[in-house]
């Protein structure tokens, strides 16, 4: 199959690169930052750089006439209060991380849709879910990403195209050190926005192995049937099962403990 990943320099993209040619695969990637990865075909973009990307898809498209799977592993992430969040940093997060998506999926479906088949995979967050306190803009993103999956799966499921949002807990990445904070001095949230990211650091730093996430996603992007909606990692399904069924006003408190 023809494979197309963002944000393949490192992480979820990059593991989701190398499993994907150990099966045979065909894959294309695009970043920033170049990478070596044998058999890899890159791409060097931005993927707010809109028409750049609309290129790259195309001359894709035209080179082996179908992309079968497009994975959307770009993004970046911010954390602070969110009185303390310059506007333009959380534009420039939905930029890379939803819109750049959007624009992307986009440009696909058209092929997809004239081959009768596609998958097309976006990863949101637990974060989405959940409301974790000084990761505000983030959670709000990650939760657009989910619905945004799970809308337009069911826009083109009649053309043999499925969406899958996979939706994983804490990971062990180089995002953790990547993450934009924005920490105040002020009295009002300084040692709670410290407190909070380090938890959050240490969460992740002690989270699963991108390894595990690609063979996870590898698995259920292969299913004739595969997942709306997949979450990665047994114990975030048991949070997501007692956030369902807690009251809110529990459940904030309870989050305001661990991250508040």
């Amino acid at each position: 199959m023809i494979v197309l990943i963002t944000g393949v320099s490192s992480g979820i993209g990059l593991a989701n690169a190398k499993k994907f040619l150990r099966k045979g695969h065909t894959v294309y990637g695009i970043s920033r930052r170049e990478v070596e990865l044998e058999g890899l075909n890159h791409y060097s973009a931005d993927i707010t750089d809109h028409e750049r990307i609309n290129q790259i898809v195309d001359e894709i498209y035209e080179k082996e006439k179908r992309i079968d799977i497009l994975i959307n592993s770009a993004g970046m992430g911010i954390s602070g209060a969110v009185e303390d969040t310059e506007i333009s940093s959380a534009e420039r997060m939905f930029d890379i991380n939803f819109f750049g998506t959007a624009n992307i999926t986009n440009r696909v479906i058209p092929y997809m849709r004239e081959n009768g088949y596609g998958r097309i995979c976006n990863i949101s967050s637990v974060a989405g879910v959940l409301p974790i306190a000084f990761q505000t803009f983030y959670s709000a993103n990650k939760a657009a990403i989910s619905l945004y999956s799970e809308g337009l799966n069911i826009e083109v499921k009649p053309f043999g195209i499925r969406v899958i949002d996979f939706m994983p807990g804490d990971i062990k990445t180089g995002f953790t050190d990547a993450r934009k904070k924005n920490k105040s001095d002020s009295i009002h949230y300084g040692k709670r926005i410290d407190i909070s990211v380090k938890v959050m650091e240490k969460d992740e730093r002690n989270g699963m192995s991108v390894e595990y996430v690609s063979k996870v996603m590898y698995r259920s992007i292969m299913k004739k049937r595969p997942p709306v909606r997949k979450i990665i990692g047994v114990q975030y399904k048991f949070f997501l099962f007692l956030y369902r069924i807690l009251p809110v006003k529990f459940v904030n408190y309870v989050m305001g403990k661990l991250y508040g």
